[in-house]
């Protein structure tokens, strides 16, 4: 089953400056497609980070997406490229359809009355040295490009990595990943899983000995419980395998709904946890 991992590059991100909305954008995506998300990893604009935080990602199980969001552009904190070429022991090339692109806007810069010096172009044409071995994700229309690695055959491999370094603009991340990576990497790839929830109004504390009933029959469903007004317990997983666990939990709620001592408690733990929200 391919999985997918997430690395997001910024000191603005962990500063509190920026708030990260690829990550969890991406991550609605992966589940509509039935990719699990396993690892989200925020990370400083830092080399010997981006190394560490790779390294681990590309340990974990294949097939996989890594994606990495943010630190491409010009400035000397953008090191993303350089970043991940150093980390696979590569060097850079030039990308020519990102010069040509860059070759544009230095003259449209220089139309414009500006002087355009050696040193100006130089900062610019960062943005066009990838890793070796990289290829082009692009968009029509698009004006940030992303790159693919692809390590042992990439994630069309039954043991290969594909790293999709993009950019961290969140209209040109949702493009290129709509765009390019969904319909070559994502679609068709897993069964997407199945989501139910159940609501409730008991304390989760009373429901623990069915939710540990049901991780011991059913491992392969994941389980949480949110608490609220009211009570959500989510169930992610194969079909068969969350209809059959929904039906227990269900069943197991309503005879504690029909109980006289367990009804008395939903009301009065629904009147105390509703006061408690109200009061936050």
């Amino acid at each position: 089953m391919l999985a997918a991992s997430i690395l997001v590059i910024g000191d603005e991100i962990l500063g509190g400056f920026v708030e990260d909305s690829n990550s969890h954008w991406l991550a609605v995506r992966l589940r509509e497609h039935g990719v699990p998300l396993t690892r989200v990893v925020t990370i400083p604009d830092e080399a010997g980070a981006i190394d560490e935080a790779l390294t681990a990602e590309l340990a974990r199980s294949r097939p996989r997406v890594i994606f990495t969001s943010g630190g491409i552009g010009s400035t000397p904190d953008d090191i993303t490229y350089e970043a991940v070429a150093a980390s696979l022991e590569r060097g850079l090339t030039e990308e020519p359809r990102i010069a040509e692109a860059i070759g544009l806007a230095v003259d449209w810069t220089r139309d414009h009355g500006v002087e355009v010096t050696d040193e100006f172009t130089e900062h610019l044409m960062r943005i066009a040295r990838i890793p070796q071995g990289a290829s082009l994700l692009r968009r029509e229309g698009g004006w940030v490009p992303g790159v693919r690695v692809d390590l042992d055959g990439g994630a069309q491999a039954d043991d290969g990595v594909s790293i999709l370094i993009l950019p961290g603009v969140p209209s040109e991340f949702r493009a290129i990943i709509t765009n390019t990576v969904e319909p070559e990497l994502l679609e068709g790839r897993n069964e997407p899983l199945e989501v139910r929830e159940l609501t409730h109004g008991f304390p989760e504390s009373l429901l623990n000995v069915i939710f540990a009933r049901l991780i011991e029959r059913y491992p392969g469903v994941k389980l949480g419980s949110y608490p609220g007004v009211p009570m959500i317990v989510r169930l992610i997983g194969q079909e068969d395998q969350v209809v059959a666990a929904m039906d227990e939990l269900q069943t197991y709620v309503r005879e504690l709904e029909q109980d006289e001592g367990g009804a008395r408690l939903k009301d009065a733990w629904t009147r105390r946890f509703g006061a408690m929200q109200e009061r936050n």
